[in-house]
């Protein structure tokens, strides 16, 4: 009996720690990944949905839209449901119609990054680290969130520089948007569960200056993403990549250098789909 009474006052102890207020610094959570996966046994990947102790509206209803466009070369401009605007591997040879609020960059060309950035750019994130560390961004601008994965880059003289380039990942609406960058290897493991689900993927199709067309199909194909927008080509025609996939994915080519995007419209069949001007 005692055993029993001492059980209930445990567990109404335990209870009351679990339904405290939480302290006021932990009201400064920042945003969880919503599209992370989690590594519980590679390669099997499960995915799972994070829940941060201060939420970010990242995760808004279906009917909530993104808008995607192609500037140039690896550049695009997204805008969130908030107004939020991201220009992806900017250099400033491409400009979007509007000065963006964020901008990502690479540093493979100067095609990719500038060190200039007009001073109207509130978040400039570099997809290298500026401190001989890997760069490591976690970002919430307005309703997007913004994180990398970074990947290995091939110097102009051939070797391999460590965590040199970033696969920028941005969350709005409750999409995963990826950029891939100037991707210059195969992803392993470890890379696809960081980068966690991917319902659209920018992937270069130049043919070499970063991988070739059957190297960057098997990434594509292993990120199972709902809609792949094709960039960063340079040399080959663009049905030199089509014709890496087979009857799984449909192909389709834009009226139009933009796409509008939810949940809801999301294609329910792996879709790549070529704006205007790649």
């Amino acid at each position: 009996m005692m055993s029993r009474i001492l059980q209930i006052a445990f567990a109404l102890m335990a209870l009351s720690y679990f339904l405290a207020p939480l302290p006021a610094h932990a009201q400064e959570a920042t945003a969880v990944s919503q599209c992370q996966a989690i590594a519980q046994s590679l390669p099997n990947v499960t995915f799972a949905s994070f829940k941060p102790d201060v939420a970010v509206n990242t995760q808004a209803s279906a009917k909530d839209e993104v808008t995607i466009s192609y500037v140039g070369h690896s550049t695009f401009l997204i805008e969130t449901p908030g107004g939020v605007s991201i220009a992806t591997d900017f250099s400033g040879w491409y400009a979007p119609p509007k000065t963006p609020d964020v901008v990502t960059m690479n540093k493979a060309h100067s095609s990719h990054y500038t060190l200039t950035p007009d001073p109207g750019i509130k978040h400039v994130l570099h997809g290298w680290g500026d401190d001989g560390k890997p760069a490591d961004h976690d970002v919430t601008v307005g309703d997007a969130y913004i994180r990398n994965v970074t990947t290995d880059i091939r110097s102009f003289g051939g070797a391999m520089e460590p965590d040199g380039n970033s696969i920028f990942i941005i969350e709005a609406a409750g999409l995963c948007i990826g950029h891939l960058g100037h991707l210059h290897h195969e992803l392993d493991d470890t890379d696809y569960a960081e980068i966690g689900r991917l319902d659209v993927v920018m992937v270069p199709v130049d043919g070499g200056l970063t991988m070739g067309a059957e190297s960057m199909s098997r990434v594509v194909t292993r990120l199972r993403s709902a809609l792949i927008l094709p960039m960063h080509r340079r040399g080959p025609p663009v049905t030199n990549f089509l014709q890496m996939f087979d009857d799984r994915f449909d192909r389709s080519f834009a009226s139009g250098a933009s796409v509008t995007v939810s949940l809801r419209s999301l294609p329910k069949k792996p879709l790549i789909y070529i704006l205007q001007g790649v």
